[in-house]
């Protein structure tokens, strides 16, 4: 396994985070105070696309390091519980930087 597929996991669990926040400060503000409708759609819709993209990573990650189901279930859903994915993040990046490290070390095979 490369080490570019723990990169794009690792970049994309930050970004899904961090948009999560900002949808949530937004529906606070759309529904508390009455304000912010416009700003509300068009993070949620950015979110969206990027969570979207942050499965296709996970999953990437996930069947090459070869987890289990309820493993990779877990960290798909990650990204919709804010502030959840931080923690997965680097759960899943010690775990997953020995893969690399041992992946490394072996001589190609022809």
């Amino acid at each position: 396994m490369k080490k570019s597929v723990l990169t794009r996991y690792r970049v994309m669990a930050y970004v899904t985070a961090v948009m999560l926040l900002v949808l949530c400060t937004c529906m606070i503000f759309k529904y508390g105070f009455d304000t912010g409708e416009t700003a509300t759609l068009m993070v949620s819709q950015a979110h969206g696309l990027l969570y979207m993209i942050y499965l296709v990573f996970a999953f990437d990650l996930g069947q090459k390091a070869r987890w289990s189901f309820g493993k990779l279930l877990w960290v798909l859903l990650s990204g919709t519980l804010p502030t959840v994915a931080f923690f997965v993040e680097r759960r899943i990046a010690r775990e997953v930087e020995p893969l690399i490290a041992g992946a490394e070390r072996e001589p190609a095979r022809a």
